[in-house]
């Protein structure tokens, strides 16, 4: 089985509830192929020479597909713009930037191909028993991008006031995304990590470099604190947003151990844990888990002893954390987000095609349709359909028994 051969073969579409109406904003649908949205964003940024706070947007894209969101832009130019692998079409104007809550929904269109019989068969039933039981609302692993080789989260340290640690992480901690000029110059840093003039001199022009020259202006007592808050305010938040994502991960995967038995359980990595994944579900468990929402932890919560506070603990004593550490003390505009999560999620429309594929002499393609909640990941249903494989017999029963335990 093979996924994304082309960028056509996973296409997503953003359906939102803004329309033009007037006002200071402009509207945009930017459709864009091979190319993630920071990048897009760039490149937008440059070919209209905008300054970044003049633009929002309300979600990040797949790189690796064709996809279509919308932005807005504060006093934009009123046309359109084309260049390689991206378009952006004015739509009007309007009130507000856009948010994240202005999302309805998201359409996908995945193809699976190279497909042989049994792994058709597989795949459908598995398409059934998500229709009917849903999946784990988990982050994926796009959200984990900045999770280095070492496995730990850049927000961690930077939470318990190790501000050296997270400023190491964010600049030189290796990562398997790296270009080969970011590998240079990370390693430049790793060798010459506090001799900051040294640094200064080997790195090329970047903002990394704008750093390094910030701690290279006062090297016998370098500022980490003040040097973290240099790194361009997106970044930071990229940080802050991963860790809680990951935290967030641990507790749903702790409930889905409650209420599931093990037996019924199949692992899958994202970031750095080993999540279960279900099957299928008893009208109990379904229940519960329908019913439950998981808040993303940060110290900004207020809650009362239950079975949500004990997840919150349970994963974060793990940390070797107590959630009054989940923020930080500088700087004041990056902070960690407040909100509830559902446990599981529900795709609606879904379907799927089955045709000979156009790629592979012999095969099967199976093109996959569905339409997912905002926050929900595509890539976690693709998981679900290709990675876990059941048996025939296990896709056609529940489990004999689950123990639910109510969540409040």
């Amino acid at each position: 089985m093979k996924l994304k051969c082309t960028p056509d073969d996973f296409e997503v579409e953003e359906k939102v509830n803004l329309y033009p109406s007037g006002g200071p904003y402009g509207l945009y649908r930017l459709t864009k192929t091979s190319l993630g949205t920071p990048e897009a964003i760039d490149a937008v940024l440059a070919k209209w020479n905008l300054a970044r706070w003049q633009v929002a947007y309300a979600g990040l894209k797949d790189k690796h597909a064709l996809t279509r969101q919308y932005l807005t832009i504060k006093a934009g130019p009123r046309q359109g713009m084309r260049q390689t692998n991206l378009e952006m079409e004015y739509l009007g104007q309007v009130a507000e930037p856009i948010h994240a809550k202005d999302i309805r929904a998201n359409a996908f269109a995945v193809v699976l191909r190279d497909m042989p019989p049994a792994e058709v068969a597989s795949a459908a039933a598995a398409m059934e028993q998500i229709g009917q039981f849903g999946l784990p609302n988990y982050f994926d692993d796009q959200r984990f991008g900045s999770l280095g080789k070492c496995g730990e989260f850049i927000a961690r340290p930077w939470c318990l006031g190790d501000y050296e640690r997270a400023l190491w992480l964010a600049l030189a901690e290796p990562n398997v995304h790296d270009s080969p000029d970011e590998q240079q110059q990370k390693a430049i840093l790793r060798d010459h990590w506090g001799k900051w003039p040294q640094c200064k001199a080997a790195l090329a022009r970047s903002h990394r470099r704008s750093v390094i020259t910030f701690l290279a202006d006062k090297p016998i007592k370098p500022d980490f604190k003040r040097a973290l808050a240099l790194i361009r305010q997106d970044l930071r938040s990229i940080y802050l947003a991963a860790f809680q994502s990951d935290l967030w991960n641990g507790m749903l995967a702790a409930l889905l151990r409650k209420v599931c038995p093990a037996e019924s359980l199949v692992a899958q990595k994202i970031g750095k844990r080993e999540l279960p994944f279900y099957s299928a579900l008893d009208e109990t468990a379904k229940t519960t888990l329908r019913d439950t929402l998981l808040p993303l932890p940060s110290a900004r919560l207020h809650l009362q002893v239950g079975p949500i506070k004990q997840l919150v603990d349970e994963v974060l004593a793990a940390e070797g954390m107590e959630l009054r550490q989940v923020r930080l003390k500088f700087p004041r505009d990056t902070f960690f987000s407040k909100g509830e999560r559902p446990a599981i999620f529900f795709p609606s429309g879904v379907a799927h095609e089955v045709a000979a594929d156009d790629f592979y002499r012999g095969k099967q393609k199976m093109t996959l349709r569905f339409e997912l909640p905002r926050g929900a990941y595509a890539t976690i249903l693709v998981k679900r359909v290709t990675d876990i494989n059941l048996d025939a017999e296990d896709a056609e029963s529940e489990p004999a028994s689950q123990s639910a335990s109510p969540v409040d």
